[in-house]
Order: C-alpha cells, then sequence, then structure tokens
C-alpha cells in the first residue's frame, strides 16, 4: 500500500498513544454495481470490541498490545474467557470455543469481534454456531488466516461485510517505535472500523495481467478456502474479486491447491484475481524439484480467462497485511504503471 494514503489524515488519539492526525478519509467514488452488502455499524468511540480465540491459543499478557492501542482509538474491549485458555494448539476446548464466540456474536453491547489469532480451529465449530441475532445486528469480525472460514460463511450465507485483517498477535509492543508499515497496517484496522473508504496500491509485476474489474471482494487464505470446498462454508467467487494469499507451503502444494478451485469452477467467472503474498514457500526435496514458480502455477491456472490478475499485492503473513473489508464493492485497476484496489 503507498504508505502516503495513511499517514496524512488520522485524528490524534491522545498523549502517549498512536498519533491518528496523520490518517483520515480516502476520498474515493462510490461503486454500486452488483448486490448490496449488509455493512455492519461502524465503530464509535465508546464502542466495544470483543476479543475471542476461535482457532489457536493466546496468552493473556500477549493482548496487551492490541488493548491499549484500541482503547486508545476510544474502543472499550471485552476480554473473552478463552484468552489465556488452552487445549493443546486450541484456545480452549471445542465447546469453550464454542460459547465464547457464541456469546459474543449474541451480545449487541459487541459492535466487533477481534479474533486473537489463527492457527486452527475455526471450522470445528462454525457448523454449531448460531448466527440469528448476528443477522438481526450484524457486527465486525475481524481476523484472517484461519479466520477465513468465518469470512467465508459469513459472506456465502448473509452477505455481511467482515474485515480481513491482522489480530491481537499482531499488534506492536511499542507502537510509537514500530517498523512504519506495522504502524500502517494497524491504523488500517481502525480506518476500516471506523468507515473510512479505503484504497490499496501494489508495486506493478511483470507477471501481472492487465485490466480492470468491479466485483464484491471475498477470499483469505489459500489453504482454507480450498479446505471449504463442498462444504456449507464453501466461497462464492461468481462475479468477485478472489483474494489469495498462503505461507509455508511446497509448490506442489500450492499447484494442488489452486487445482482444486480450478477443478471446482472457483476460478471460471471471477471478476479479477488478487495474489497477495505466498511466502516461506518451502524448498523441494532434491530430485523432486516442481519445476515451476508461483507466478507460472497461477497463470496456468487461469490461462482460459481474461479477468485482470496481480501479484504481491499488500495482504497475507506478512508485515503489510492492510485490512481488507471482506463482502464490499471494489473496483480493482492492473495496469502498466499502477496496481490499485479501491473501496
Amino acid at each position: 500500500m503507498n504508505r502516503k494514503h495513511f499517514l496524512s489524515s488520522l485524528l490524534t488519539a491522545g498523549a502517549g498513544l498512536p498519533a491518528l492526525s496523520a490518517l483520515g478519509a480516502i476520498s474515493m467514488p462510490e461503486v454500486h454495481a452488483g448486490k448490496e452488502p449488509l455493512v455492519p455499524p461502524y465503530l464509535k468511540p465508546g464502542d466495544t470490541v470483543g476479543i475471542t480465540c476461535p482457532a489457536g491459543y493466546i496468552k493473556r499478557e500477549e493482548i496487551g498490545p492490541a488493548i491499549r492501542i484500541m482503547e486508545s482509538w476510544g474502543f472499550n474491549i471485552r476480554i473473552g474467557k478463552t484468552v489465556g485458555q488452552r487445549d493443546y494448539t486450541f484456545g480452549g476446548t471445542d465447546a469453550e470455543r464454542l460459547q465464547d464466540l457464541q456469546a459474543m456474536l449474541n451480545d449487541n453491547n459487541i459492535k466487533a469481534i477481534m479474533c486473537g489469532r489463527g492457527g486452527y480451529g475455526s471450522a470445528r465449530i462454525i457448523d454449531q454456531l448460531d448466527f440469528t441475532r448476528f443477522r438481526q445486528r450484524p457486527k465486525w469480525v475481524i481476523g484472517f488466516s484461519d479466520i477465513t472460514a468465518l469470512h467465508c460463511h459469513i459472506n456465502r450465507h448473509f452477505s455481511i461485510a467482515s474485515l480481513h485483517s491482522k489480530m491481537c498477535n499482531s499488534f506492536p509492543d511499542d507502537f510509537r517505535t514500530a517498523d512504519p508499515v506495522v504502524q500502517d497496517t494497524i491504523m488500517s484496522i481502525y480506518q476500516a472500523l471506523t468507515g473510512k473508504q479505503m484504497q490499496y496500491s501494489a508495486t506493478p509485476e511483470a507477471n501481472n495481467r492487465k485490466g480492470s474489474a468491479r466485483g464484491i471482494l471475498v477470499g483469505g487464505n489459500l489453504s482454507i478456502i480450498q479446505s471449504m470446498s463442498g462444504t456449507d462454508s464453501e466461497i462464492e467467487t461468481n462475479g468477485r474479486i478472489l483474494f489469495l494469499e498462503e505461507v509455508g507451503e511446497y509448490l506442489y502444494s500450492l499447484d494442488r491447491m489452486l487445482g482444486t478451485l480450478q477443478r471446482s469452477h472457483k476460478l471460471d467467472n471471477l471478476a479479477g484475481l488478487i495474489i497477495g503474498g505466498f511466502n516461506r514457500i518451502k524448498p523441494d526435496d532434491p530430485g523432486e524439484e516442481f519445476g515451476k514458480t508461483i507466478y507460472e502455477i497461477v497463470m496456468e491456472k487461469v490461462s482460459g480467462y481474461k479477468y485482470p490478475v496481480c501479484f504481491n499485492f499488500p495482504v497475507g503473513h506478512q508485515k503489510n497485511n492492510y485490512a481488507f473489508k471482506c463482502g464490499m464493492m471494489h473496483s480493482l485497476i492492473v495496469a502498466e504503471d499502477k496496481v490499485v484496489l479501491k473501496e
């Protein structure tokens, strides 16, 4: 993302707290094509953000930086019962994680739900969740990685917007001394939650396929999206702008997962495709080289289509992981001299 979009217009949050005066609204044209999403109310000072762990565990002290920064934005924080809980890799047992998330979905005083971290576990409880009250009073569900399962489910069934972004485990201990990109990505959460129109840019890449698109933005972690195939949480991609990211996989595994999306026709009718960070790709075993780059794998899968494709977008398991409003209308421009995604 072009950092100047974030450091030019925030309102000051208070002494000793992250400066908000450098961030503000981005003037963007409204887009009115396709089905209008249901947007949860944007947050205002005094609103409550709940923190829960539907997937992996996080220690109570590890959410301290997130609490301090979100309180500096004027929000109250409700700490869920699963924070500090642990059942092996999970943030408590399935029953405990289900109960904690359900309570936050049902609580009208909670306006947004921030997941503590990713890991694994959301899919183990998603079919038991009751979204009745959530549908009546939508709220922002925030997270990425394993939380992709919740984004897919919510968008597919309810057309309610949600926020794909960093979680509590990615907030810096000291905001003032944090890397500027980390500051920007954290502040993008604030911008998105308070209703600013978002715009992102990426460096043009030789492997991009040029074009423009408009559609509902959906996506997230590739392995989670692939694992949702054939389930009640399967992602809807027709006419959508799809973004994908992944970490720590072999090239052959990435080929297999993208092949699943291709074979299940999830790539057939996209408006556009955004490839975010595909990081820490595991090296091939000697003598078992796969022989294709991630660029070649992706373009092979979409060779029969004409929609725009861009690579190395600032989303994923990486420092420059910006907050995306899933389920909301966006436009995408992939040109020789620029790559822009805007709400």
